[in-house]
């Protein structure tokens, strides 16, 4: 382990709530031992699969999200499962878990009960609402976030009151973030103090946080944003910014600090290398006034003919070699081929070697010059560092685990 969490030890008791944060801290060099029941957590059965063979350990879903993490099962309904979880917890620096409110204090695993034992222990509690308040116990989904965060308000089309959902997984995304900044800082305290902490952290609080702007216009000047395809909420409705191109894919294409006359002339400049600038040399376009009256001439006519005459990729390196600030919207899979990406080295080689093969993964968000980021092994296989962590780490023989097996601990 290289990365700057290197010699942390993080065990993680999550399901499709938080396995995020752990996969954030693991490809950090943190070692991460996640802990699921035996035969495995549910996400294993999340697909697509490999070769479309839904098996527990070909979960493409799965593969993403556990990246740099070992692997062991654990019965914490047992009395042996939950004495093997305190002695692992007795050498952790952090507890990442996602059971309902309340659970792990109810079986006796609570953080007063393992802070007992190892004071500058971190357990953060990742939680759909929180461990205390009305919602507290409220079943919820990815869907039910986006909705009661408040994204799906400002997500959706011109000129209709039907919200949309952003799909993904994207509560689960913030939420694993927030939880992950949450842990880094206690992390720093720690350094301080010496001291562990508990962390509560609600995923609908973290949807709430990224509502962007909606709540502070709402707060601060009584006004309701409107959704708008394709581009950001606003008061009033803005231009619009999705363009045909060519060869049938889309240009996102803005005009940053809106029509005035600078931007007119830039645009004048940009069409006419192509012939295709129009009136826009013209005097009037001096003048602000005549720009707003023209408004749509210009942007729904001129802009976006000049837009379908290129190939999508032709025209938005054009406009960026201006200074406009426009991209081609691409499809995930178009990114393999992404230049810039390659430059930079962002995809990533993982090894699988019980299928004797390789296969790419997204890479890393910033490089580290001294730490360096890496994906250091690919999702466990179901119990697969069953022996390495109850035998040579905490000192089980064969034979114990074996019994231990046997009788559904692990």
């Amino acid at each position: 382990m290289t990365g700057p969490f290197a010699g942390l030890r993080v065990l993680e008791l999550a399901d499709e709530k938080g396995q995020f944060c752990g996969k954030l801290l693991g490809d950090l060099g943190a070692d991460v031992v996640k802990i699921e029941p035996p035969g495995g957590e549910a996400c294993r059965e999340v697909g697509p699969f490999l070769d479309d063979v839904p098996h527990r350990d070909r979960s493409l879903s799965f593969w993403y999200y556990n990246t740099s993490k070992r692997g062991i099962t654990l019965n914490l309904e047992t009395a042996d499962g939950r004495a093997l979880f305190r002695r692992l917890a007795d050498e952790a620096d952090v507890v990442l878990e996602t059971f309902r409110p309340g659970y792990l204090a109810g079986i006796g695993l609570g953080y007063e009960t393992l802070r007992a034992s190892n004071p500058a222990l971190i357990v953060c509690s990742l939680t759909p609402f929180g461990q205390t308040g009305p919602w507290r116990d409220f079943v919820s989904s990815d869907l039910v976030h986006m909705a009661a965060g408040g994204e799906m308000a400002s997500s959706g089309y011109d000129h209709t009151d039907i919200p949309i959902a952003p799909g993904g997984g994207n509560a689960w995304h913030m939420g694993g973030h927030y939880a992950a900044m949450a842990i880094m800082a206690a992390l720093v305290y720690r350094s301080v103090s010496g001291e562990g902490q508990y962390i509560d952290t609600s995923i609908h609080e973290a949807c709430a946080l990224t509502t962007e702007s909606a709540i502070a216009n709402y707060v601060y000047r009584g006004e309701i944003l409107r959704r708008q395809t394709g581009r950001h909420h606003a008061m009033t409705t803005t231009a619009r910014t999705q363009f045909l191109a060519k060869d049938g894919n889309y240009v996102t294409a803005l005009i940053s600090g809106g029509l005035n006359p600078r931007n007119v002339k830039s645009l004048a400049d940009l069409m006419d290398v192509y012939g295709m600038a129009g009136d826009l040399r013209d005097p009037k376009y001096q003048d602000p006034a005549t720009i707003a009256a023209e408004s749509s001439h210009i942007i729904d006519g001129l802009l976006a003919d000049f837009i379908a005459s290129l190939p999508a990729e032709e025209v938005y390196h054009a406009a960026q070699a201006r200074g406009f600030t426009w991209g081609a919207v691409r499809a995930p899979e178009d990114l393999l081929d992404d230049a810039h990406l390659h430059d930079r080295g962002f995809w990533k080689e993982v090894e699988h070697p019980e299928l004797g093969c390789s296969f790419v993964y997204p890479g890393e968000p910033a490089l580290y010059n001294g730490s360096p980021w890496a994906i250091s092994r690919r999702a466990p296989l179901v119990g697969e560092h069953n022996r390495e962590i109850y035998c040579d780490e905490l000192g089980l023989d064969a034979g114990e685990l074996v019994i231990l097996a046997e009788n559904g601990v692990v």
